[in-house]
């Protein structure tokens, strides 16, 4: 279970900071995972070079990420292990409630809806809906498919403020169009479309097809005995 700041008060203060780039926001995730495994482990503390191990980065690329963040280290001995996630964790902004609506209940909306690890990193699901008529009112997890139909009223009955659009391209616009208009600011998409959002909106797309894309020509350029690039934590691979 992912250990997360009981109440706002338990949380740390954040100060205020920088805009981060992508690539160390992604790299705040996985220090946290590997935090939390430590955590499991009952691991009260850990040294940068340990946690840079358990991450898969090197400890000068933690050391320089956390500094963006504050100084919760001590030379020679190392980082309190609770401490730094519930400060990762403030910093990510994983103190608030997110509660999360999927729109789409085709393959992918419903396995996302049984995901349990949502609720691990601090994320519920608190709705499901589609307008296939041969879908709603199925159950998928602890979830009934609802009517997409009454979209703006089901996010304002369950206070949903972050949706997750599992549609396909064609029906994506509109839908993204509903969910801003309902109040939601944070949308990620798995729909293959480009959707146009307006300012004040964030807006992250996930394209497997894509990915793959990318996978296969760096895989050619191994094979040539070419580089590799880089790394999903936005590292120079091994060898390059």
């Amino acid at each position: 279970m992912t250990s997360q700041p009981k109440s706002p008060s338990d949380a740390p203060a954040v100060p205020p900071a920088k805009r981060l780039p992508s690539a160390v926001v992604a790299r705040l995730t996985i220090y946290l995972r590997a935090l939390n495994g430590f955590v499991a482990e009952a691991v009260e503390r850990v040294s940068s070079e340990e946690l840079a191990e358990a991450s898969g980065v090197s400890s000068a690329t933690l050391r320089k990420d956390l500094s963006q963040l504050g100084s919760y280290g001590t030379r020679g001995v190392g980082y309190e292990v609770d401490n730094l996630l519930q400060h990762l964790s403030a910093a990510l902004g994983l103190t608030r409630d997110w509660r999360v609506a999927i729109v789409g209940a085709g393959n992918l909306g419903r396995a996302l809806a049984r995901y349990g690890g949502f609720e691990t990193r601090g994320f519920e699901v608190v709705a499901l809906l589609d307008t296939d008529p041969q879908l709603i009112g199925n159950e998928v997890g602890w979830l009934r498919v609802t009517d997409a139909v009454n979209l703006e009223a089901i996010f304002r009955r369950t206070r949903a403020n972050m949706a997750v659009l599992a549609l396909p391209g064609s029906a994506a616009q509109i839908a993204c169009d509903r969910v801003v208009a309902a109040g939601v600011r944070s949308i990620l998409s798995f729909a293959p479309a480009i959707l146009q959002v307006p300012a004040g909106v964030t807006l992250r797309k996930v394209d497997m097809a894509t990915e793959l894309q990318i996978l296969a020509y760096h895989a050619q350029r191994g094979e040539a005995g070419g580089q590799t690039g880089e790394n999903a934590l936005g590292e120079p691979a091994e060898g390059t």
